[in-house]
């Protein structure tokens, strides 16, 4: 960038330079050849590794253990024909969801509460950590007992095992909120409505979005295992069903529908984190987004 000297009133103007208007466009076009490349190397990886376990099937361990991938693909083709696939993967993804969503509403209203009110996170902290230490799984048997085996009992164990890791991600991120602003803010005479939507939150919203993340997983984990442990419908019926039959093809094939739908999950969950910080660039887009 050139400075010029105007020659009234000694006004000093900056000039863009044509370089410098051509090196956004330029970064940009690398940026895109290097996720296309990226892509490329991804696909070719995919196909190495699809490649080798079908040869390696039946030649170096026994197609019982590992199956093959076209056997893989011939499970999901009779499962799509027959017309059960589907109604399972709604079932589990309503339960997935529907538990994300309880789950982590419930997460960020707690410990965004417990993280502006000291005297009751010291009140809470050590039936929290009990709570938080003790395996969500194992209340399984719990919910049934109070619940059902129907798919209420699903979406609470998703919520509970959510719960607790949206809640210490929002908690930290609250209590990480410089008190030096807040304290200027409240000299200012801004009310707590006011500190709260307009530091603790904005402030915290990174460690809100860490914990949604991380907790994607586990909440199809939670779906899953309720369903493994009590179903006659949805993904972990399925798995279970193909298990029990010895059909290791059935298993893999919901073993991979499984995966694609935590994908699905933690896309949708990456595009919310993107429409509400458009201004922060994460550390997983600085290196390989998924």
């Amino acid at each position: 960038m050139t400075v010029s000297q105007e020659a009234r009133g000694g006004i000093v103007a900056p000039q863009v330079t044509r370089q410098e208007v051509r090196a956004p466009a330029a970064a940009a076009r690398t940026s895109g050849a290097a996720r296309g490349r990226m892509v490329l190397y991804r696909l070719l990886l995919a196909a190495a590794i699809i490649a080798f376990w079908q040869f390696a099937s039946g030649t170096l361990v026994a197609e019982f253990f590992i199956s093959k991938p076209s056997a893989i693909v011939e499970a999901l083709q009779r499962q799509i024909a027959v017309g059960s696939l589907f109604f399972h993967i709604g079932i589990t993804a309503t339960e997935a969801f529907s538990g994300f969503l309880i789950g982590a509403s419930a997460g960020v209203t707690a410990g965004v509460l417990l993280g502006r009110i000291p005297f009751l996170s010291d009140l809470l902290q050590p039936f929290i950590l009990a709570f938080y230490s003790l395996p969500k799984i194992a209340l399984a048997p719990l919910f049934i007992l109070w619940i059902g085996i129907g798919i209420w009992m699903k979406i609470v164990l998703t919520a509970t095992v959510v719960f607790f890791l949206v809640f210490l991600n929002t908690f930290t991120g609250v209590r990480s909120v410089s008190r030096e602003l807040v304290a200027i803010l409240k000299l200012m005479g801004a009310s707590e409505r006011h500190v709260l939507f307009k530091v603790v939150l904005p402030s915290a919203i990174a460690w809100v979005f860490a914990g949604l993340r991380i907790s994607v997983p586990y909440a199809l984990i939670g779906a899953i295992v309720g369903e493994l442990i009590a179903a006659n419908r949805g993904l972990g019926f399925v798995l279970a069903s193909a298990t029990g039959q010895f059909d290791t093809a059935g298993v893999f094939a919901a073993l991979l529908v499984i995966m694609a739908m935590a994908f699905v999950l933690n896309t949708l969950v990456r595009i919310v984190e993107h429409r509400l910080m458009p201004w922060k660039v994460s550390e997983a887009e600085r290196e390989i987004t998924i």
